[in-house]
């Protein structure tokens, strides 16, 4: 759950593997929801009916099927439009970079925010403090390259690394751990990677390491952290080479976390 008061509450309903699908539930009745990324609509279904929410939008960042499989379903079962970008199968609004999308039902107002990298349209929603990045953004990592360049998901990165600092961050998998035991071969030396492992491998089972935070990211997340210098040094030391600019070593740490 978000704390802040002029944040909405986010509920986690775990899917398939490790996918985290999102309800952000209204400021102004918390018993109507938004639906970020169903990959599948039968958990989604279940903690509706479970919690007597009602649902009025399904929200996608990208067309990945782990992220879209259950929003036809979802839009059939409810009635409920379905926003999302160009690449993904929407039903209400395409949506861009640079465009708001109000969900006045809920009294909320996302920014839309391009960053490709991951697929070529991914986007993500920024607004009320909070942030839903699908997979660009992970705790401690991000996305792999499946349509962009390094350079588009490094730029990617970098705006959403922008943010305000107490932006909570809602990504779509629990990948924490890996993540940041990568990070620690990186940056062995930074006490805030060490110190947020322990904290996440000590959580219950079954508890979500997330939301983490823009401030957070900026602090244990290697690849935000491209110009520091022993992060660069990490990974010209892994590819065998010297390494010029952060977009170089951006690529050269997803070619390293690739094969991890």
């Amino acid at each position: 759950m978000s704390g802040a008061s002029s944040s909405p509450q986010v509920e986690a309903v775990p899917a398939l593997r490790d996918n985290y699908i999102w309800l952000i539930h209204g400021l102004t009745d918390p018993g109507r929801v938004a639906i970020v990324d169903p990959g599948d609509a039968a958990p989604v279904k279940t903690t509706l009916a479970a919690r007597q929410l009602s649902p009025v939008a399904v929200l996608l960042t990208h067309h990945h099927p782990d992220h879209t499989a259950g929003a036809p379903a979802l839009h059939e079962h409810f009635g409920i439009p379905v926003y999302g970008p160009r690449e993904a199968a929407a039903t209400g609004a395409v949506l861009a970079d640079g465009e708001q999308l109000d969900l006045p039902a809920l009294g909320l107002r996302f920014a839309v925010l391009a960053v490709p990298g991951h697929t070529a349209g991914h986007i993500a929603y920024a607004g009320h403090q909070t942030l839903f990045c699908g997979d660009t953004l992970f705790s401690a990592g991000c996305g792999r390259l499946f349509e962009g360049t390094a350079a588009q998901l490094h730029a990617s990165l970098q705006r959403l690394a922008a943010l305000p600092a107490d932006t909570a961050v809602y990504c779509g998998h629990e990948y924490t751990e890996a993540n940041l035991r990568f990070a620690r071969v990186v940056e062995p030396d930074n006490a805030a990677i060490t110190a947020y492992l322990a904290r996440c491998a000590a959580r219950p089972a079954g508890v979500p390491s997330l939301p983490s935070s823009i401030g957070l990211e900026r602090q244990i997340n290697v690849f935000l952290r491209t110009a520091e210098p022993g992060v660069r040094q990490a990974a010209a030391d892994w590819l065998g080479k010297p390494l010029d600019g952060n977009v170089a070593t951006f690529a050269a740490l997803r070619k390293w976390k690739d094969s991890f």
